[in-house]
């Protein structure tokens, strides 16, 4: 029994009509009699054709269609974060108009059987993140000479940046908590840099996550001497073990908490209940990234509003740009302060 593969030809005989009539009527590029597209589309359903085989249109075109994008954690807690989710309906909305698809891998591929920065037929890539396997990943994609563009990241000034005023923005949550009365405040950050599991940050502490070690410095600015405990992830679970570890003591407690995530606002607001602390009346909170976080009713964050899709949009024009052969220029984003329930004046000593 013959397996041969259905093809155009085959379809347009069997319709009656010529290869190039058949052609259009899959491609759509030309517009064609109802009655002929009705003929083509019975002969192909006899035939068993499902339409052109989308490698041969790749070999035309000399592209694959895909875009990779490389994420530093597991693919499966990279969408637990809204943040990300937002980025890659950005980007995916900005590379639809090439005719591609985004393709998801990990900084390191650990099976090594699976696709990977070396081996997936690529267009283009986009790092997202900034792990401390960035350059590992950035030297696998100049060896093939694909474009690249990095998200949140700093791969050097031939690289485009899609980039956040991070410390900027984080002055201002701090500035913001000083007008407030506070002094006593701490931090919990990002995690300080691939595989940290938790803990807190000292003067030799390597940061080698940018997005952590930019908006620390924001914080800082305001008040050097706060401590800063970092969480092994953007998770409100995250948070609450933070938290647990900031409140763990009565007379040190702080008065007023900054996270770099709204996530772990949302998991240090928990551990402030568990600790018999109301907000914003004995612990304010501040988040950064200004997302929708369920169930944290009837809070509502004092937070940094950062562009997410916008800047996934950034990235898929940033590709699109180098793929037709152009430049791309690095862009950073501004964030907007948004004052919400979660933070008041600091309470008494």
């Amino acid at each position: 029994m013959s397996t041969r593969r259905a093809t155009i030809s085959d379809v347009a005989r069997e319709a009656g009509v010529s290869p190039s009539t058949a052609s259009v009527v899959f491609s759509g590029k030309t517009p064609v009699s109802d009655a002929t597209r009705r003929r083509v589309l019975d002969a192909a359903a006899a035939l068993g054709y499902t339409g052109p085989d989308p490698r041969a249109a790749s070999l035309r075109r000399g592209r694959s269609g895909i875009v990779g994008v490389v994420f530093e954690e597991h693919l499966r807690t990279a969408f637990l974060d809204p943040v990300k989710t937002l980025m890659m309906d950005g980007l995916a909305d900005a590379v639809a108009p090439l005719g591609a698809g985004l393709l998801l891998l990990r900084d390191q591929e650990p099976t090594g059987s699976g696709p990977s920065l070396t081996t997936a037929p690529l267009d283009a890539a986009v790092l997202i993140g900034c792990s401390g396997l960035l350059r590992e990943s950035l030297d696998a994609v100049r060896a093939r000479g694909i474009p690249v563009v990095v998200i949140e990241g700093d791969a050097g000034d031939d690289v485009p940046r899609i980039g956040l005023d991070n410390r900027e923005a984080q002055r201002q949550a701090a500035s913001h908590l000083r007008t407030l009365g506070h002094r006593d405040v701490a931090i919990v950050a990002l995690p300080a840099r691939a595989g940290w599991e938790r803990g807190w940050l000292g003067d030799g502490t390597a940061i080698t996550v940018d997005v952590t070690r930019e908006r620390l410095a924001g914080a800082l600015d305001v008040f050097p001497d706060a401590p800063a405990y970092a969480a092994a992830g953007s998770f409100i679970d995250e948070g609450l073990l933070a938290g647990r570890e900031l409140f763990a003591d009565p007379a040190r407690r702080p008065t007023a908490v900054i996270a770099q995530s709204d996530l772990l606002a949302a998991g240090v607001i928990r551990a402030a209940e568990e600790a018999g602390l109301r907000v914003p009346e004995d612990v304010s909170v501040t988040g950064f990234d200004g997302i929708v976080v369920d169930g944290l009713a009837p809070y509502e964050l004092t937070t940094l509003v950062q562009p997410a899709t916008e800047k996934g949009r950034a990235a898929g024009a940033a590709v699109a740009a180098m793929i037709d052969g152009g430049v791309a220029a690095s862009i950073s984003f501004t964030c907007s302060f948004h004052e919400g329930n979660t933070t008041g004046p600091a309470r008494p000593r």
